[in-house]
């Protein structure tokens, strides 16, 4: 009995930490509105930053060390990928952008057999290769290839996986707060420095990592406010359904964001996914909860 309320606990934190996620991209899309996706990504770090600044004053960080340059390339590609996510998020639907990201499992289980030597089951690379079809069906490629957006989004979920591929080396050698520091501050830092050369570069394919800031004003404040609170909420609900149930279990959960991202994305103007991408999504699900399984 005690282990099932403990499963329904961990479920219950992981549904609202998915619905906080959906709402933090929606804020997210409404301040995209008046300022370029890259000051965005810089807010919702800087409010990381400052949150994660607080817990390590009141308890001291204690990091073996020794893995300097792949914390710095944990941070790094954690950030572009965040770069390309609130692009994406930006530019098309709310729904579409959180399922890109959400592709990142599959990669992840990828790259962890190439440079962790993970072994991958039957069912771990008959889930890669549902989610690969389910990329293709929401893509939908023409002969010109993918387009600008679905190659971010696809990124989204690769810089991400490459992140969490490095977390798992990290993770014997540093607190985990310096861990995701080391994300937080290439995120903050990192905008200030393109935002510096962005008058100089000229190139509109990169608009997704360049753009001029734009003080907020007025209720662009409350967008900015909101993600960073909604961002927080999420993180720290994910990390308590985590701590209650089984990994495998909270993943396959975690899914659910797509579909509070539909159903907010609607509430904000988004078309509701064709036949096609709704295939699609419904396999990247589906390829999701498969790896989960093999946790």
């Amino acid at each position: 009995m005690n282990r099932i309320y403990k499963l329904d606990k961990g479920v219950k934190y992981m549904l609202i930490a998915s619905f906080a996620f959906a709402i933090m991209g929606a804020f997210a899309k409404l301040a995209s509105l008046s300022m370029p996706s890259l000051e965005v990504v810089f807010f919702r770090n800087v409010a990381g930053v400052i949150l994660v600044g607080i817990a390590v004053l009141k308890s001291p960080m204690k990091n073996k060390g020794g893995k300097a340059l792949l914390l710095f390339f944990r941070g790094f590609m954690g950030f572009v990928a965040v770069l390309a996510f609130f692009y994406n998020i930006a530019h098309i639907s709310l729904g579409d952008a959180m399922t890109y990201s959400k592709t990142s499992p599959i990669f992840t289980a990828i790259f962890a057999w190439l440079f962790l030597s993970e072994k991958l089951s039957f069912q771990a690379w008959l889930a890669i290769f549902v989610g690969f079809i389910g990329i293709l069906f929401i893509t939908q490629p023409t002969g010109l290839g993918f387009s600008k957006y679905d190659v971010l989004g696809i990124f989204s979920g690769v810089g991400a996986a490459l992140a969490y591929t490095a977390v798992r080396e990290l993770k014997s050698y540093y607190d985990t707060r310096a861990i995701v520091l080391s994300f937080m501050g290439v995120g903050t830092v990192g905008p200030i420095v393109l935002f510096l050369i962005s008058p100089y570069v000229k190139l509109p394919e990169l608009d997704f990592m360049l753009g001029e800031f734009v003080m907020p004003q007025g209720v662009v404040w409350f967008y900015v406010l909101g993600m960073g609170i909604f961002a927080t909420i999420a993180q720290l609900l994910m990390t308590k359904a985590y701590g209650e149930t089984k990994a495998g279990i909270i993943g396959a959960v975690s899914y659910s964001n797509i579909l509070f991202s539909i159903l907010v994305g609607v509430l904000l103007g988004d078309s509701l996914p064709s036949m096609i991408t709704t295939f699609g999504i419904v396999l990247i699900v589906l390829a999701g909860i498969m790896v989960a399984k093999t946790k």
